[in-house]
């Protein structure tokens, strides 16, 4: 699918080192943590979804406002590592306005979730289950961000993404059925030909 989705992720945490300057840590993702999406599906990320997209050119901004950029991958100011748990964060807050704002928010406990925005590359339905089960095999990400309202604020790219999915299992069940009638028809018309020639002798 072409379009991003949000989702909610774990708590923030900030630091400080001698200097004062603040560090923002956290997991932006948790593999194997299921997650309801609205009353339409179960969502969870497979371990490893994340290995390509860490090397891409990732942000971490406030409340997914381009204009509060808090890191960049590319800057050194943000890194991102995929262990065992989940997807792993740091991100070095800027001396600047809303730097020091969501630093001090984190720090009151006034602000302490993130979201992060992907777009699923492989991924896997399972609709034997109610509600179906959605598993992120592989995604890209572009930006992080620590958010004010955490929320599954994008369902209805999921929704599509579902639909999707039940209509391509749909396409493969039909496409078996008429595989199996082609293959019936076949054996009979073999019967009959092997029927024709113990006749003829």
């Amino acid at each position: 699918m072409s379009d991003f989705e949000k989702r909610i992720v774990q708590l923030v945490e900030v630091r400080a080192d001698e200097s004062g300057a603040r560090t923002l840590t956290g997991y932006a993702a948790v593999f194997h943590s299921p997650a309801r999406i609205g009353d339409y599906f179960i969502e969870q990320i497979a371990p490893g979804a994340f290995s390509d997209a860490i090397k891409g050119d990732v942000r971490c901004l406030y409340n997914h406002d381009r204009n509060h950029v808090l890191g960049r991958t590319k800057a050194g100011s943000l890194r991102l590592v995929e262990d065992a748990k989940g997807l792993r964060f740091e991100v070095d807050l800027p001396n600047t306005t809303i730097g020091k704002d969501v630093g001090t928010l984190v720090e009151r406990g006034d602000v302490s979730g993130c979201s992060f925005n992907f777009r699923a590359t492989k991924q896997s339905w399972d609709d034997t289950v109610n509600p179906p089960l959605r598993t992120l095999e592989k995604l890209e990400i572009d930006e992080i961000s620590i958010v004010t309202f955490p929320a599954y604020d994008d369902t209805s790219v999921g929704l599509r993404s579902l639909e999707a999915a039940r209509a391509e299992a749909g396409g493969l069940r039909n496409a078996a059925a008429a595989a199996r009638r082609v293959a019936e028809k076949r054996a009979a018309t073999e019967q009959r030909i092997r029927g024709i020639r113990q006749d003829a002798l």
